[in-house]
């Protein structure tokens, strides 16, 4: 049997109505962070109390039914469904003080869910928790990702396959070159290697070896001034004067220059432009020597060097070099030929008879001499055509080979 309670003077109950209004006034609502508290309604004549009544009538404060005087039981459970914990009796003297160890409560819960997220991100994601310790996450967002598939961690990562790029083969290996080679026979040899665009681009890329660029007896001997000839006193083996060219210093050429020349005088004069002589052809060493000596005793040798070649340096001692002339009435000077119409003509198509101008205008730093539109170097008509095609203006540009402005 419960003790009764002891007698509140009416004045006092009505102290502590008026605290416990102003109490649950102020008090903030509790945080939701499952589901919403259930309201206290009024529990009606089905929910009385089995303590003897003591007549007094709950006050109702906004929609929840308050006693005037709650027992620590009733007070207690009040505290429990809000969600605080429970203030043992309003006239507490520490009320306010629980006011704000409430809401500090509330503040400290937010922080450490802020800071559960945080952690979660930073440690790879909601994908390392289950649901359960996501807290039962029922975002759409959150659910996707806590469902994705973790892809499978790599124990190594593979290093690449890097492969040897393959040694570049050299002609001279292919069937019928170094046979054509020993021959004689140039433009077989040039046949052989591929033609001579690829014959050009081994040469140039030094993947020929059997070919000799400083064999004189070769058509595609670079003579220059810092490649004379070996032997120095080098002479061809055969030379011909040029059928159906007139021959002013009566010289030669080597035979197949020789009659690449007279093909050229021919398919100029069936151009209609005129004819064609030639002023100088074969120089032996010997010869050389006079000629660049009366240049020295004439210019010097320093503007020596620039039109004239050295004794042994020469190409016109290979016989593959020609000096030619315009003739009409008679025949003009090597200053003239490049104003004539025989000397424009030449310079268009002299590359399809297997001749190229040597010497052009704006390349002295890389053949060391001045323009000479006049003379022409035989190095057939394959490579003729290559170094047309391929927009070339030097043969030491065109077998990758260094400048040679000066003499060492």
């Amino acid at each position: 049997m419960t003790a009764p309670e002891p007698h509140i003077p009416p004045q006092t109950r009505r102290q502590a109505r008026a605290e416990r209004e102003r109490v649950l006034e102020r008090a903030p609502e509790p945080p939701t962070t499952t589901r919403p508290l259930p309201v206290l309604d009024d529990p009606g004549p089905q929910r009385r109390s089995r303590r003897p009544s003591t007549g007094r009538t709950p006050t109702r404060v906004g929609a929840r039914a308050v006693p005037l005087a709650p027992t620590r039981r009733e007070a207690r459970a009040v505290a429990v469904l809000q969600g605080h914990r429970a203030i043992t009796a309003p006239q507490h003297a520490g009320h306010r003080s629980a006011r704000v160890g409430i809401a500090a409560l509330a503040v400290a819960t937010s922080l450490m869910l802020v800071s559960a997220a945080s952690v979660t991100a930073a440690f790879g994601g909601p994908e390392l928790f289950t649901p359960q310790q996501a807290g039962e996450a029922d975002a759409p967002e959150v659910t996707a990702r806590l469902s994705a598939p973790v892809p499978a961690t790599a124990e190594t990562i593979p290093a690449p396959t890097v492969s040897a790029a393959p040694a570049a083969l050299d002609v001279c290996s292919r069937p019928g070159v170094a046979d054509a080679l020993a021959a004689g026979d140039d433009a077989a040899a040039i046949a052989a290697a591929g033609g001579p665009e690829a014959f050009r681009a081994a040469v140039a890329g030094g993947t020929a070896g059997c070919v000799r660029l400083d064999d004189s007896a070769r058509v595609w001997v670079v003579l220059n001034k810092t490649r004379p000839h070996n032997p120095v006193d080098y002479r061809p083996a055969s030379l011909e004067l040029p059928g159906g060219v007139r021959s002013i210093e009566g010289g030669a050429l080597r035979a197949d220059a020789a009659a690449a020349l007279s093909a050229m005088a021919s398919g100029a004069a069936a151009a209609g432009v005129g004819e064609i002589a030639l002023l100088s052809g074969f120089r032996s060493f010997q010869t050389q020597q006079e000629t660049y000596g009366n240049q020295v005793g004439a210019q010097g040798a320093a503007q020596a060097d620039l039109t004239s070649a050295r004794p042994g340096y020469s190409e016109h001692q290979s016989g593959l070099a020609a000096d030619v002339v315009a003739c009409a009435d008679g025949c003009g000077t090597l200053d003239d030929l490049a104003a004539t119409a025989q000397g424009q003509w030449i310079a268009a198509n002299a590359w399809q008879y297997g001749w190229i101008v040597r010497y052009e205008a704006g390349y002295q730093p890389i053949t060391g001499y001045d323009p000479e539109p006049w003379h022409l170097r035989f190095i057939g008509t394959d490579l003729a055509k290559a170094y047309h095609d391929g927009g070339w203006h030097t043969l030491e540009e065109f077998f990758g080979l260094p400048a040679a402005p000066t003499y060492p």
